[in-house]
């Protein structure tokens, strides 16, 4: 997020041009009326809420971080949420994200997701699936993905082997850069995935072209992450004091990252997002993405030019 202008000012900045929710309990009534939109996982059938949660900022020790990160947890099935996506690279966020779930009691209408380690050799045996079970505290996950390519050729038997005995419901594979795009593609061609992870975002369109597409050649569930730009920088600091436009009321969007977001989720490819979020203001306002009417082909296009014309 920039320095100069906080996810609060960006949010208040397009409410302010005569849209009328504020980010309050009224946006959660608002969210409650529209249609949830939910997305099915094409190897199952399985539908997942569109918009979930990315914990990269969930390795935190304070006090008051962590209350933030409860409030956020505690909310997000409540919302009609499921994703919650994490990692073993992202510090701590396991550790936290298990501990509060646990206590919250809520981990049963979770679809949990984490990934294998980002560099080293993994652990032998059954050591990595174990240590994640321990650190989330748990004895089931839902996505296990291979972080960026780390170790596939190792771990990816492995990923089967425990989806065959039932401790892992779905596997896939991560990246978040142009440069794996390759590697992604032949991972696509020779591998049987449930999920793919890559970026994407109105300002990063790069596995537009091939990636995605052939994803859903495959038949594999795509999330998207850093979908608001993320550390590409925020999409949100370029339409900072920008009205939305009127027609964004077309498709049920109170804020530029409802835009945004919907942009991401009316991609036939993608089955859902997942934008960092460590506060209720903003995952209240994210999951209103997840509700209501999507863009069309048209509409897509609109928001493109859109982008080019704020953006440049």
């Amino acid at each position: 997020m920039s320095s100069v202008f906080t996810r609060r000012e960006v949010l208040q900045s397009g409410m302010a041009a005569g849209v009328g929710f504020a980010l309050s309990g009224a946006i959660a009534e608002a969210a409650d009326s529209l249609p949830a939109i939910t997305k099915p996982i094409p190897s199952t059938g399985e539908k997942l809420p569109v918009v979930g949660l990315g914990t990269n900022q969930y390795s935190v020790t304070a006090p008051e971080d962590i209350a933030a990160r409860r409030e956020v947890l505690e909310n997000f099935p409540k919302l009609g949420a499921k994703v919650i996506d994490t990692a073993r690279g992202y510090g701590e966020s396991e550790v936290v994200i298990g501990k509060l779930l646990k206590e919250l009691g809520n981990r049963d209408q979770i679809f949990l997701a984490t990934k294998t380690p980002i560099r080293g050799e993994p652990a032998s045996g059954d050591g990595e699936l174990e240590l994640a079970f321990q650190r989330l505290q748990t004895d089931r996950i839902d996505l296990l993905q291979i972080h960026n390519f780390n170790a596939i050729d190792a771990l990816f038997p492995k990923l089967q082997e425990w989806k065959q005995a039932k401790k892992v419901r779905y596997i896939g594979i991560t990246t978040s850069t142009d440069d794996q795009y390759p590697q992604v593609i032949e991972a696509l061609n020779r591998l049987k995935l449930d999920f793919l992870q890559v970026d994407y975002s109105i300002d990063n369109r790069g596995s537009e072209e091939k990636i995605l597409p052939l994803a859903k050649e495959k038949g594999v569930a795509v999330l998207t992450n850093v979908p608001l730009g993320g550390r590409r920088g925020s999409v949100l600091t370029k339409v900072a004091g920008k009205p939305l436009p009127a027609w964004a009321a077309d498709y049920d969007v109170t804020s530029w990252a409802q835009l945004f977001l919907k942009y991401n989720i009316s991609h036939p490819a993608v089955t859902a997002v997942i934008p960092g979020t460590t506060k209720i203001t903003h995952l209240k306002d994210n999951q209103l993405a997840g509700r209501g009417r999507l863009p069309d082909a048209a509409g897509r296009k609109k928001i493109e030019e859109l982008w080019a014309s704020v953006s440049a």
